[in-house]
């Protein structure tokens, strides 16, 4: 887990937000690994399908919440265009981020808007 989001999340109450955090927080480390390594293994994709399944259906519990958030965090130096959340889930394999800068750049901005509501719920 992010170490700024694993201090915040200590004293969160919401089990559903914290598992919500601990399956996006598996999710942003499968992009970064992928891209890292520009292939993805079998386990990789099936990681991912299940991630993307569980994703999908709980973002939108907090889809509302996120979006001031995010919409108030850069992405790629700019405003962040659309919901990054959406944008990283909108990818049917795991392979399709092994060259994706752009979903790189979309990871740092959902984040920023995760933690945001996160000290909000503390």
């Amino acid at each position: 887990m992010n170490p700024f989001t694993k201090s915040i999340t200590a004293h969160l109450r919401s089990r559903r937000l914290k598992h919500f955090v601990q399956r996006w927080d598996a999710l942003e480390a499968l992009v970064i690994r992928v891209y890292r390594n520009a292939a993805t293994a079998p386990a990789d994709e099936e990681e991912f399908a299940a991630l993307r399944h569980w994703l999908i259906r709980a973002y939108p519990a907090w889809q509302a919440r996120l979006e001031p958030h995010w919409r108030s965090a850069m992405r790629g130096g700019r405003p962040s265009p659309d919901d990054p959340f959406l944008f990283l889930l909108a990818p049917e394999r795991a392979q399709d981020f092994c060259t994706s800068w752009a979903h790189m750049q979309a990871l740092p901005a959902a984040r920023e808007a995760l933690n945001r509501l996160i000290l909000e719920e503390r």
